[in-house]
């Protein structure tokens, strides 16, 4: 009988050692390792380059948001807006610019009409002065197309209606492209832009004006 009793406590003793050795179920998952958070390797952002940052875009011609003055606009002089850019990546090897009309269709009606897109521009630029030049590429190597040709566009929202959104759209990449500004149509030309954009993107600012013809 004692050695029956001896068996069985030693059994119970064994049996409650291995569960003390094995996780509980429902038991949350050891923290992890500093410097990783969920779903990401340790010391990185899943194998990427890094969040893309914001860069503040303006413009003395209107605030964020504001109207547009008509001198940059089809009802005026068409003269493209002066654009200052800050808070700019250290990697950054070149910009470029997007200005289209959000309110506008344009094709079969799942684009937008291209006011403007600018690529190329140096990396040191931080400014667009008012007015730049048309042709399809400027003297500092910028490259430049509009739904209309190689120049700026400017706002045309009828009168009748509510205020168009023109959205101005900058990025910073930290490569130059390789798209050519002729032999492409305007929306051929944007596409591949943008396609050649991809993975490149390291800051990006946007500035809106609003604006529509008077009555």
């Amino acid at each position: 009988m004692t050695l029956v009793r001896s068996t069985l406590l030693f059994a119970l003793l064994f049996a409650a050692l291995v569960s003390a050795r094995q996780p509980q179920r429902g038991a949350p998952p050891p923290p992890p390792p500093p410097g990783a958070s969920a779903g990401q390797p340790p010391g990185g952002r899943g194998g990427g380059r890094g969040a893309v940052q914001t860069m503040t875009l303006t413009s003395t011609a209107w605030a964020d948001g504001g109207q547009i003055p008509a001198k940059y606009s089809q009802a005026g002089d068409q003269v493209s807006p002066p654009l200052a850019w800050s808070n700019v990546p250290d990697t950054a090897a070149s910009f470029a610019l997007l200005v289209h009309d959000l309110d506008a269709a344009a094709g079969n009606g799942t684009d937008d009409i291209l006011q403007w897109m600018l690529w190329n521009i140096p990396a040191a630029a931080r400014s667009l002065a008012e007015g730049v030049p048309q042709g399809s590429q400027l003297q500092d190597g910028t490259r430049q197309i509009s739904a209309s040709g190689p120049y700026y566009r400017g706002p045309g929202a009828p009168s009748a209606g509510p205020a168009h959104h023109y959205a101005f759209e900058l990025f910073a990449l930290d490569a130059t492209l390789d798209v050519p500004a002729v032999g492409a149509s305007p929306p051929q030309a944007r596409a591949a832009v943008v396609a050649a954009m991809a993975g490149h993107v390291r800051a990006k600012g946007v500035l809106v004006g609003l604006f529509r013809r008077s009555p």
